[in-house]
């Protein structure tokens, strides 16, 4: 390496171990340090596109070891994890023994995975979790993926691949130096080298698209369906990366058309398919007669429209065994010029070429207005000082990777960073996966948070997309605040039961059921003044987390806990909970005022006997209802601007007799509904 390389590297592993400690030590009960490490990869490797997620579930025995896992959705894929833990004040090597016994550990522990190791864990173990997921996709794996982590420097440069029956076992080493590289990489993530000689033996033909502009050129050609399937299995979904919807898997009817299209009629296949758009940021070849072009190699090569081509083109040679001999598969290839149109031009092509399946704009989220509006509402919010304290602090929302340490090194002297992190407490930094944990918690989608960060944190992009965005204001940020305040307590409260196991799953289901038995009407204002939670509330927390417990370790038919609760049904029959809230916390809820106007009458226009039943349902709910939905939609921020108003035209209308129209009614009733999920009491007669 390089000496400045060398000098950077060094300061990014201080950086990297004093992260690692600061977020075990922030733990009250105080966290297992390697687990740490663990996840912090995990959250590197997710921002620079290498895996899609993965779970912590550390588990060590004579001869075996994990630390991570994670399954792909159909099941046929598998990234294992197993840790080499420094966490030295200086760089340490990490021995080719080393490497070779943690590889050892991890393929021990696969093996005896696939083989029932789970039957001998206890149940309410984390690598019971891991081994049970591996061995009920045992069926449907065609590839594993073993990571060694470490916060050391190797110099391993390849591990020769071996399968499992017939699964592909590949091994792949990041170190602090790998790391490091990917991170400071101008793409923020790893760029992918492909080169087409090596892979099929010639370089690719193409067509040489006039230029037009400075920010591209262009080159249509044909690929196989073998070298798709040979670049899936060498790259994974990091192919995807910048594709809007990354990696779907085969549930659209698009999918399942492609699908049938290689079953059937794989001689059609060219015909039917509208290829890929590959985008890449270099170029290697010559030219071969006018327009012609031959592509030796490519750099930063990314599919940003086709992944539901690549990813069905892959299941069906590796996984269905489908003959693929017959599918060419038309590509255009776009290289951009300009290190500075990259992120300007790619998402471009990704959104206006992804027409098969609906584009979210909550794909996008790197740079969304959303999140960059919350860090600066973060920046220049000031939360209360804690009971008996005088200072004042800061909550931080890191919107990109690795702003929090960015900022505490710019203070340059030890001692300007020591005040800096005082008033910007490590434990108040949250980050995105965060900010998706806490409001899909609190709006009583734990199953949801179940599924893992990744998941959650875009299904809540998702929603807020449906719902038309949020305004980001102070008043928002601060409820904001309080519902990460709950969460934090609440896992607090969790380990200090010492259950075993399943905290995560723990505390999503306690704050659902907090949130749903209250309506929301939680005085979250209350915590945020305090920055704490009241005594009640606390002791309250702790009761439901008692009934969280044992509904989710009961699940029903023997069925894997960790499964169990990504279901709907799991919420579904929790939320049936029989809790009464004690008076201590029923006097602080936030109030609904019962407003009253006088009745007159009205007609209604002529419906259908059906819309007619539904308006007189709608009809017959009491104004003071639709006013109490209104005025506690309000306080609670639940439902849209023109859900709340609807609600108030709705009692206006019930207060004098008069019928909504047909689409009042049909809105009314799913924001009845709606307003009755999250909590609201309504009474019985009323809906």
């Amino acid at each position: 390496m390089a000496d400045l390389e060398i000098v950077d590297l060094e300061r990014f592993q201080r950086d990297f171990v004093q992260e690692v400690i600061a977020r075990a030590d922030a733990h009250e009960e105080g966290a297992l340090r390697e687990d740490e490490l663990t996840q912090v990869f995990i959250e590197y490797l997710v921002d620079i596109g290498e895996i899609e997620d993965a779970e912590i579930s550390y588990h060590q025995a004579r001869g075996v070891k994990a630390n991570g896992f994670y399954v792909s959705e159909d099941g046929d894929r598998l990234d294992l994890f197993v840790t080499d833990a420094r966490l030295t004040e200086a760089l340490e090597s990490v021995t080719k023994t080393d490497v070779d016994t943690a590889f050892k550990r991890v393929r021990s522990f696969l093996e005896k995975a696939l083989d029932g190791y789970h039957k001998s864990l206890e149940e309410a173990s984390d690598g019971y979790d891991m081994a049970w997921a591996i061995w009920s996709s045992r069926r449907d794996l065609v590839s594993a993926r073993l990571f060694l982590v470490t916060d050391g420097l190797t110099k391993i440069e390849a591990i020769e691949d071996f399968r499992i029956g017939e699964i592909e076992i590949s091994h792949h080493v990041w170190d602090l130096r790998r790391l490091y590289r990917a991170d400071v990489s101008n793409a923020g993530h790893e760029p992918i080298k492909v080169n087409f000689e090596d892979l099929t033996g010639q370089p690719l033909r193409c067509l040489a698209v006039p230029q037009t502009s400075e920010k591209y050129r262009c080159f249509m050609s044909m690929l196989t369906g073998q070298t798709i399937v040979d670049l899936y299995l060498r790259h994974g979904p990091r192919l995807l990366e910048r594709n809007v919807r990354s990696f779907l898997q085969l549930r659209g009817d698009v999918n399942k058309g492609i699908r049938k299209t290689i079953q059937e009629e794989s001689d059609m296949f060219v015909a039917y398919n509208n290829g890929l758009s590959i985008v890449v940021r270099g170029v290697t070849g010559e030219e071969n007669g006018i327009d012609n072009f031959e592509i030796s190699s490519t750099d930063d090569f990314q599919i940003v429209n086709g992944g539901q081509t690549t990813g069905s083109i892959y299941r069906a040679a590796t996984k269905d065994k489908y003959d693929i001999s017959k599918i060419f598969i038309p590509v255009k290839i776009t290289e951009i010029t300009g290190t500075e149109y990259v992120d300007e031009v790619a998402p471009k092509i990704s959104l206006f070429a992804n027409s098969q399946n609906k584009v979210n704009k909550a794909d996008f989220t790197s740079n969304d207005p959303f999140h960059v509006k919350l860090e600066e509402v973060s920046r220049k919010t000031w939360a209360p000082p804690k009971r008996g304290l005088q200072k004042q602090t800061r909550w931080f929302f890191e919107r990109a990777r690795g702003q929090y340490l960015d900022s505490k090194t710019r203070e340059g002297t030890p001692a300007r960073q020591k005040a800096w992190e005082a008033i910007n407490p490590r434990r108040q930094m949250f980050t995105k996966t965060d900010l998706g944990k806490f409001e899909n918690a609190w709006s009583q989608l734990p199953q949801i948070v179940a599924r893992g960060a990744q998941k959650s944190f875009l299904y809540f992009m998702a929603k807020l997309d449906e719902r038309g965005g949020i305004e980001v204001d102070e008043e928002y940020f601060r409820r904001l605040v309080a519902k990460a305040i709950l969460f934090k307590e609440t896992e607090r409260i969790v380990t200090r039961q010492k259950f075993g196991g399943y905290r995560s799953q723990i505390v999503a289901y306690s704050l659902a059921l907090l949130s749903h038995c209250t309506a929301q009407r939680v005085d979250l204002e209350e915590i945020w003044e305090s920055q704490d939670l009241p005594e009640a509330l606390a002791a309250f927390i702790e009761e439901i987390t008692v009934l969280a417990h044992k509904h989710i370790t009961n699940a029903p038919n023997g069925q894997n806990i960790g499964e169990w609760c990504k279901k709907d049904l799991c919420w579904e029959r929790f939320r049936e909970t029989e809790l009464d809230v004690p008076e201590a916390i029923s006097k602080g809820l936030s109030s609904r005022p019962a407003n009253r106007l006088k009745k007159g009458t009205h007609t209604a226009d002529a419906p259908s006997s059906e819309e007619a039943a539904l308006i007189d349902a709608m009809a017959h709910v009491p104004a003071d209802t639709w006013f109490g939905i209104s005025s506690w939609a309000k306080e609670t921020h639940n439902l849209q601007g023109w859900q709340r108003s609807l609600s108030f035209s709705l009692g206006h209308l019930a207060s004098q007799g008069r019928k909504p129209s047909r689409k009042q009614a049909v809105q009314g009733q799913k924001i009845l509904s709606e307003a009755q999920s999250l909590g609201f009491a309504v009474n019985q007669e009323d809906a």
